[in-house]
C-alpha cells in the first residue's frame, strides 16, 4: 500500500507540472508510469492528446515515438525486438553513419522542456557526426493531428550538408500508398505495386528478404489496416531534392512478417556552423470511413484530410 501511495504522489506532482495552457486552450499533456512487475519507470515518457488521437513518445529511449493511436486502436509496430517497434529520426544521407544508427539520435535519452505551447526534446552531440537533433511536438486540436518538428543543428567547426529523415515501424500487413506512377518507383518490380487513380498501391505481402524502395512522392505517405488509416504529410520534394542515394518516400520491407516501415525525407540543406534546419511532418489517424478498405475509398479520404 505504501509503494502504491508513493507511485500516485510522484504521478501527481509529474501532472502538476506539464499541464500548460496555449491560446486560451488546454493542451494536455499526460506524464505516464508504466509498472511493470519488477520496476517502476517514470518521468521518461510522455502522451500528447488531440481528440481521439494520442501520441507517446519516450524520452529515455531516443525520443522515439511508441505509440500513435485513435482511442485505444494502435497503428504503429509494437514488435519490441531491436530495431522493429515505433518511429524514430534518422539523418540522410546513410552512407555518412552506414550502420547502426546513431545512438545520440536513435537511442539515448532526450533533455525535455515545455516551449511555447510546445514538448520539445533536444539530444546530446553526436560524437560521431556533431550534429543535434531537436523533436518538438505539438497537438492540433482543430485537425485532430500532431505536428512533429525535427530540427537538425550543425554543431561542429565546419560546412555540413544533411537531410532530415523520419521512419515509422508499422505491422506487415495492411496497404500503403502515395502519389508516385509505379513506373517512378525504384528498383522495379521489388514489391508488387500496382496503380490506381495514378498512385502507386502496394498489399503487404511476406518474403525472405529485405526489400526497400525509393518514390518521389507528392508530400504524404498513407498507411491503411485493421480499421486505421495513418496519413503523414510533409514537404513536397523535387527530384533534386533528396539526399545523394536517397528519396523523398521510402518503404522497407523485413523479411518475414515482422514490420515495414514508412520512411520520408526532407530537403537536403548546406548548414554552415552553428546553422539548422527545420521539418515538419504532421500525423493524422482516422478509422476508415464506411467498411470499405477499397483504394478508391481510401484514396477519397486522404485527399479530404490533405485538404
Amino acid at each position: 500500500m505504501k509503494m502504491f501511495l508513493n507511485i500516485i504522489a510522484i504521478f501527481t506532482q509529474s501532472y502538476n507540472q506539464i499541464l500548460f495552457f496555449m491560446n486560451k486552450k488546454v493542451l494536455f499533456i499526460c506524464l505516464l508510469t508504466f509498472i511493470g512487475l519488477q520496476s517502476c519507470q517514470s518521468d521518461t515518457v510522455y502522451v500528447l492528446k488531440a481528440g481521439s488521437v494520442s501520441m507517446t513518445i519516450d524520452a529515455e529511449n531516443g525520443a522515439r515515438i511508441i505509440s500513435f493511436k485513435f482511442g485505444d486502436r494502435e497503428v504503429l509496430s509494437q514488435l519490441h525486438r531491436g530495431e522493429s517497434f515505433g518511429s524514430t529520426f534518422w539523418t540522410s544521407p546513410q552512407k555518412d553513419w552506414n550502420w547502426p544508427p546513431v545512438p545520440e539520435f536513435d537511442k539515448l535519452p532526450y533533455t525535455v522542456e515545455q516551449k511555447d505551447g510546445k514538448l520539445v526534446m533536444k539530444s546530446e552531440i553526436s560524437e560521431q557526426l556533431k550534429y543535434r537533433i531537436i523533436k518538438s511536438f505539438s497537438a492540433d486540436e482543430e485537425t485532430q493531428s500532431i505536428l512533429v518538428t525535427y530540427t537538425v543543428v550543425n554543431e561542429s567547426g565546419e560546412d555540413r550538408s544533411v537531410a532530415p529523415w523520419e521512419i515509422s515501424r508499422v505491422p506487415n500487413a495492411g496497404q500503403i500508398f502515395f502519389d508516385t506512377p509505379v513506373n517512378e518507383i525504384s528498383p522495379a518490380g521489388l514489391l508488387d505495386f500496382h496503380e490506381v487513380e495514378g498512385l502507386s498501391w502496394y498489399q503487404a505481402d511476406v518474403a525472405n528478404e529485405n526489400r526497400k524502395i525509393n518514390a518521389d512522392g507528392k508530400g504524404w505517405l498513407a498507411y491503411a489496416n485493421d480499421g486505421l488509416l495513418l496519413v503523414k504529410q510533409f514537404q513536397d520534394l523535387d527530384s533534386s531534392d533528396p539526399a545523394p542515394g536517397e528519396a523523398e518516400v521510402q518503404v522497407y520491407v523485413n523479411n518475414g512478417k515482422t514490420y515495414i516501415e514508412l520512411e520520408s525525407q526532407g530537403t537536403y540543406t548546406h548548414l554552415h556552423p552553428g546553422e539548422q534546419l527545420e521539418w515538419t511532418v504532421r500525423w493524422m489517424l482516422v478509422p476508415y470511413e464506411g467498411e470499405s478498405e477499397s483504394p478508391e475509398n481510401l484514396i477519397s479520404q486522404v485527399r479530404k484530410l490533405l485538404k
